[in-house]
């Protein structure tokens, strides 16, 4: 067996999706990460291996390694780290008294959005071995620049709630949302919280979501192209006003989307 030794780190904030390349060689057959408990494959580019993994916003700082196990068409296997450097990121938190039936669900809508959750998990931790996409990741909404209240944290009567996980879009009702990149649906539908929603898996784990849509236009088992409208800007599920809230989870994690368009 042969120690492949990897020394170069790389610097990563909380938040942020890493891509992590790799030469390609005579014999290569598969090339793996281990990562947050997670084997994450990497896909053949040209001349090279690539793969992206997730740092979660909540990733601890400092230095980490990522085993890579790279396997050989003549059954040789070899190991190496990868070592990352994460830094912390400051991500705003809000305070806020309201009138607890605004905080508290009732019996039935906890049921409810408890399967929901079960269901979303089981999605994110399913991982297409392969890369669905080709081009780079582009923004759902044509001419839109920049998002607002990734990790954001709200705490209502001083109950703390999970951390805002996508960028929120300004968008008229009506507005085209389109496809960040080439992948399959894998959700479709109303959900408590997130109103109309539709997840698309693009492959090595990597998963875009688009909510509070007001009408949706694909279906589960579509493979969808680049710039494929999925549906239309709204403001379905618990939200105030229309707009996009457009997410990207990597193998689990929370990640900004603005992160994945430098992949």
């Amino acid at each position: 067996m042969n120690l492949l030794v990897l020394v170069a780190a790389l610097a990563i904030g909380q938040g942020q999706a890493l891509r992590i390349e790799e030469p390609d060689e005579f014999g290569l057959v598969t090339v793996v990460a281990e990562w947050n408990e997670k084997s994450i494959p990497f896909a053949k580019d040209g001349g090279g291996w690539f793969t992206i993994i997730g740092i979660d916003l909540d990733a601890l700082p400092g230095t980490h390694n990522i085993l890579l196990t790279r396997t050989y068409n003549d059954g040789r296997v070899s190991h190496g780290d990868k070592q990352i450097e994460i830094s912390e990121r400051h991500f705003k938190t809000t305070r806020l008294e309201v009138a607890p039936k605004y905080v508290e669900l009732s019996v039935s809508n906890q049921a409810r959005a408890g399967r929901e959750h079960i269901e979303i998990k089981q999605i994110y931790a399913r991982i297409t071995p392969e890369a669905l996409w080709t081009e780079p990741f582009a923004v759902p909404i044509s001419g839109a620049t920049g998002g607002r209240n990734f990790g954001h944290r709200r705490v209502f009567n001083e109950q703390p709630r999970a951390p805002h996980s996508g960028a929120d879009l300004t968008a008229a009702t009506g507005t085209e949302i389109r496809a960040m990149n080439r992948g399959r649906v894998v959700l479709a539908k109303e959900l408590f919280y997130s109103g109309n929603a539709v997840f698309v898996d693009h492959g090595l784990g990597i998963y875009s979501v688009y909510l509070h849509l007001s009408e949706i236009l694909v279906v589960p088992g579509e493979i969808i192209d680049t710039d494929r409208v999925l549906g239309l800007a709204g403001a379905t599920g618990r939200v105030t006003g229309p707009h996009l809230h457009w997410g990207v989870r990597a193998q689990g994690a929370r990640v900004d989307p603005f992160s994945l368009l430098q992949q």
